[in-house]
C-alpha cells in the first residue's frame, strides 16, 4: 500500500480528470440533518458538477428529505438504522465509476474534493482518506483526537501499515474497491472495516489533509463517543478474528497455555519431592485449559486455510473490475 502526498491547497480538477465518462456519485448518508443537508448538497455540487449527488436518508424524523430534494439531490431510503446499514446499500444500489462518501452534517470541506478525485485517477489508487485538520476546538475535540489516535494505532498494531484518520467519514472510492466491500458493520465502525478491507488486499491508497469544521448551529452529533468507541474496539476485534484467525487463535492458545503452566508447576515441584498428586482439580483444570489451547492452535490453522481462499477470491472480485483512471482517456 502507498500512501500518497498530502497537499495542504486544493486547486480545481484539471480538465484530464473531469472527463464526463468517468461517473462520479457523491454518496451523503443522512439522519436528521435539515440543518446542515441542504449546504452539503449545495457544496458538492459546486465542486463536482459533473457528479451526481445521492442523499440516503436512514429514518430522518425532520426535513432532511425534503430540503435535500429541493436542493437537487436524488433520494433514496434506508430503514435499517446505522451508519454502517446505509454505506451497504449505497455501494449496493449506486452504479459509478468513483465513488465520494461523505457525512452530512457539513463538517467536511467539499473544496477538497477535487484534489481527493483527481489523486485517485492520476496515481491509480482504490481509495482516498481525507484526514481532518482543524483549529477548532469543537470541531475536533481532545477526546476525540485521543480516541483516534488509539484506535488507529491498534489497527497499524495488527493489520500492519495504516492511515492518518481511519475515523474520517470523507473518502473517495475507486469502482472496484466498492464493488468488492463485503460491509459488515451496521454503525460508524464502517470507517474501520474500510480501511482494513483495503489493508487486507494491499490496495494502493494515499491521504490528503482537508479542513474540520464544527457542525451549524442546531444540529447535534449522532456519535456516541465511549459507546462508539467501545464498538470499534470490538469490530476491530472481529475483524483481526475474521481476517487473521490464526494470529487470533494462537493468542488465545498462549493465554491458556501460560495459565496451564502456571497452575501445573507447584503440581509438578510437589509431584517431584513427594511422588504425590495432591491437588487433583486443580491438576484437571490445568489439563483441560492445555487442551483447550491445543484445540484454539488447531481452529487458528483450519480457518486460516479458509480465510486465505476467502481473500483469494475477494482479490479476483476486485481485479474483475476497472481500475482507477482506466474510463478516463489522457
Amino acid at each position: 500500500m502507498s500512501i500518497g502526498n498530502r497537499p495542504e491547497t486544493h486547486a480545481a480538477m484539471p480538465a484530464d480528470f473531469a472527463d464526463e465518462a468517468a461517473r462520479i456519485a457523491v454518496l451523503i448518508p443522512c439522519y436528521n440533518e435539515e440543518v446542515a443537508v441542504g449546504h452539503v448538497v449545495a457544496a458538492f455540487r459546486a465542486a463536482l458538477p459533473q457528479a451526481a449527488i445521492y442523499v440516503f436518508d436512514n429514518n430522518s424524523k425532520d426535513r432532511t428529505v425534503a430540503i435535500a430534494l429541493e436542493a437537487g439531490a436524488e433520494i433514496r431510503h434506508v430503514t435499517m438504522q446505522g451508519k454502517g446499514n446505509v454505506v451497504r446499500r449505497m455501494f449496493a444500489d449506486v452504479d459509478a465509476d468513483i465513488y465520494l462518501l461523505v457525512d452530512g452534517d457539513d463538517t467536511y470541506d467539499a473544496a477538497s474534493a477535487p484534489a481527493m478525485v483527481e489523486a485517485l485517477l492520476k496515481d491509480h489508487l482504490d481509495m482516498v482518506v481525507g484526514c481532518r485538520t482543524s483549529q477548532e476546538q469543537m470541531a475536533y475535540r481532545p477526546g476525540h483526537r485521543f480516541g483516534n489516535a488509539l484506535l488507529t494505532n491498534m489497527v497499524a498494531m495488527i493489520f500492519g501499515r495504516t492511515f492518518t484518520d481511519i475515523l474520517s467519514g470523507y473518502r473517495v472510492f475507486s469502482r472496484r474497491f466498492v464493488k468488492s466491500f463485503p460491509a459488515i458493520s451496521g454503525g460508524f465502525e464502517i470507517e474501520t472495516e474500510l480501511t482494513v478491507h483495503a489493508l487486507q488486499l494491499v490496495m494502493p491508497c494515499g491521504e490528503i489533509s482537508t479542513p474540520y469544521g464544527s457542525r451549524r448551529e442546531g444540529s447535534s452529533s449522532k456519535l456516541s463517543t465511549y459507546r462508539d468507541g467501545w464498538r470499534i474496539i470490538l469490530t476491530i476485534l472481529q475483524l483481526l478474528r475474521l481476517e487473521m484467525p490464526l494470529r487470533f487463535f494462537s493468542g488465545i492458545a498462549g493465554v491458556l497455555a501460560l495459565i496451564s503452566v502456571i497452575l501445573a508447576i507447584p503440581l509438578v515441584t510437589t509431584y517431584l519431592e513427594t511422588g504425590l498428586v495432591p491437588r487433583f482439580p486443580t491438576a484437571i483444570l490445568s489439563t483441560g485449559l492445555m487442551i483447550l489451547a491445543a484445540l484454539s492452535l488447531t481452529s487458528g490453522f483450519l480457518l486460516d486455510n479458509v480465510t486465505r481462499g476467502r481473500r483469494e477470491m475477494r482479490h479476483l472480485f476486485y481485479l474483475n473490475h476497472r481500475g482507477p483512471g482506466d474510463q478516463v482517456t489522457r
